[in-house]
């Protein structure tokens, strides 16, 4: 099925050819850049050589063996 990501104050958007982009902040400067596919999730950290990447399913199981409960 379709991925959809949607932001608690923005609509609904289906993933298409293009991604998602976010910047993310720390401390007011540039950490990296996120980028939600419909196939994956890509963390780029600002000044480094390497990109990371890691499919919704493996994203899913990481999630649930090490992220915090809330």
């Amino acid at each position: 099925g379709a991925l959809i990501l949607w932001a608690s104050a923005g609509p609904k958007r289906e993933l298409g050819r293009e991604d998602i982009v976010f910047v993310v902040r720390k401390d007011e400067k540039r950490f990296g850049t996120l980028l939600i596919s419909k196939g994956a999730v890509e963390w780029r950290p600002t000044n480094k050589v390497y990109r990371r990447k890691i499919s919704w399913d493996k994203f899913d199981q990481l999630m649930r063996e090490i992220g915090n409960r809330v």
